[in-house]
């Protein structure tokens, strides 16, 4: 069964959204956001002693709206999604995805992702595999034609994305994904007509394919809360 973890993150005026644990759990990052999701910020608790300190902003929130951030299996790359702006007019000023890279000890400032043809899109909750392939969503900026999309890193650049082909899979819309370290499997949300976010699971296959997606248990599928990790 689910276990709550640290319920005072929040406070009552706010909702908490994906949460993640630095690759040495010694940080939780996790997204906070006002009940009309007006706007989303990304929030840092540290260990210490035993104790998890008070929440901060983490040091790649910015004015603008953050949210669906992962650590790369090397812990070197941090991905995440978000409304700030890009330095070319013809993005489109909606949701897209950044990183920052870990060098010298110190995080880079965060990098605009460019993926071929996504321009006009919005993406959202990137996160990464062992081989760099980048798993993310994407829809129209109005949020209709929601999907999950792959995107092999070949010599530095991202490759035009692909989507991922669940033809079983009965629902509107797919989000939220989560690729496990080793990338033989993918967790994601489906997006059903009623609005619930039942989570799926499919598995790499020895021919580099996916697997039709399974549906978790329902004792993992409670209250439709998506954003796995």
């Amino acid at each position: 069964v689910p276990i709550p973890f640290q319920k005072s993150l929040v406070s009552d005026n706010q909702l908490i959204h994906r949460g993640i644990f630095s690759n040495d759990l010694s940080r939780y990052f996790f997204t906070v956001s006002d009940r009309n999701f007006a706007r989303f910020d990304i929030k840092v608790s540290k260990k210490q002693n035993g104790e998890w300190t008070k929440p901060t902003d983490a040091f790649f929130n910015s004015q603008y709206s953050e949210h669906g951030m992962s650590f790369s299996p090397d812990g070197n790359t941090l991905v995440f999604s978000s409304t700030r702006p890009v330095n070319d007019t013809t993005v489109a000023p909606t949701w897209h995805l950044w990183k920052c890279d870990l060098l010298n000890g110190e995080w880079s400032d965060p990098e605009f992702i460019t993926l071929p043809g996504f321009d006009k899109k919005l993406t959202s909750h990137p996160t990464i595999s062992n081989d760099g392939t980048l798993y993310f969503h994407s829809s129209e900026a109005d949020y209709s034609n929601m999907w999950i999309y792959q995107s092999r890193l070949i010599n530095g650049n991202y490759e035009p994305p692909k989507k991922l082909n669940f033809e079983r899979l009965k629902c509107i819309g797919a989000c939220t994904p989560y690729v496990s370290s080793d990338g033989n499997y993918l967790i994601f949300a489906a997006i059903n007509m009623n609005g619930a976010l039942p989570m799926f699971i499919c598995k790499k296959s020895r021919n580099n394919q996916w697997s039709q997606p399974q549906i978790l248990p329902k004792e993992i599928n409670q209250n439709s809360q998506g954003n796995p990790y």
